[in-house]
């Protein structure tokens, strides 16, 4: 039966290629690959079978989705496969699952890598609720668009950077962010030199304009902090609660009644709003 399968593979470390995962890239008549020549040496280091490859990447998604398309509806199974990582996950590969979607061809995930999310999960950051912002625009306009449109957001936020274009972007998430919004910077995850590094972004900024980056870097950026609540003034309170017993009062209760349910109602002293309506009227 035609299907697609979205396999994981490796981002640096071979061993975490999963049985599954292997099984499936055994078994599929045929491989779309990022890049064909990796995945070959992926292919070869893990001892599996040759199968036919077929180039998918982002300048030529639309010709070649539409060619691995018309060989599903033949019936055949393909495995989409990224030069490391999760298909389909800030990749062209999403084209390819929406055509299959369109014509009904089952989509199976094989779960594996995603730097994103072992990034995440190291950073000392909160986890619960985070959302994924993939790479910033290289327009200058676009970019900082981007990171105007965040400026409030609550959510840890995730960002993948290339080491030439890191520094420029600390200073860019620091202009909106603040110097002070903490952040922890993981490169080579699973590889020989895995580094994750947790700092504020001022520091990160003086950290890296002395030391050059290298290796592809997840950023994992605090969201914003929570507005401190303020109490309100006594006067504030009063104010507030003589509001309601005037909105009371044109609705038909006595002035005595209206006091006395806004008193229970919000917390005020009876005598105090009494005396504060008494004072303030008109």
């Amino acid at each position: 039966m035609s299907t697609l399968y979205l396999v994981a593979t490796p981002i640096g470390n071979l061993g975490d290629l999963s049985p599954r995962a292997r099984e499936i890239l055994s078994t599929v008549d045929f491989i779309a690959a990022e890049d064909t020549r990796v995945t070959q040496k992926l292919l070869t280091a893990c001892e599996l079978p040759r199968k036919p490859m077929i180039s998918y990447y982002e300048h030529n998604r639309r010709a070649r989705g539409e060619v691995v398309l018309e060989r599903m509806l033949g019936g055949e199974t393909c495995a989409l496969v990224t030069d490391a990582g999760t298909p389909a996950v800030s990749d062209p590969g999403e084209d390819l699952v929406a055509l299959c979607a369109e014509h009904d061809i089952p989509v199976i995930p094989v779960p594996g890598c995603c730097a994103a999310v072992c990034a995440l999960a190291a950073s000392g950051l909160p986890t619960g609720r985070w959302c994924f912002e993939g790479f910033l625009s290289v327009n200058k306009k676009a970019r900082r668009e981007h990171l105007d449109a965040l400026e409030g957001e609550k959510r840890t936020m995730i960002f993948y950077e290339a080491p030439h274009k890191l520094c420029a972007t600390l200073r860019d998430l620091a202009a909106v962010f603040g110097e002070d919004r903490r952040l922890s910077l993981s490169r080579e995850l699973t590889k020989l030199h895995e580094q994750t590094l947790r700092m504020t972004l001022g520091e990160a900024m003086r950290y890296f304009d002395e030391n050059p980056p290298r290796g592809e870097f997840v950023l994992i950026v605090e969201g914003a902090p929570d507005e401190p609540e303020t109490e309100q003034s006594e006067e504030e309170r009063l104010a507030a609660a003589a509001e309601a017993v005037r909105r009371r009062i044109e609705q038909g209760q006595t002035q005595k009644d209206a006091v006395k349910a806004v008193s229970a109602e919000v917390g005020v002293k009876k005598n105090a709003l009494y005396r504060y309506v008494l004072e303030n009227e008109e």
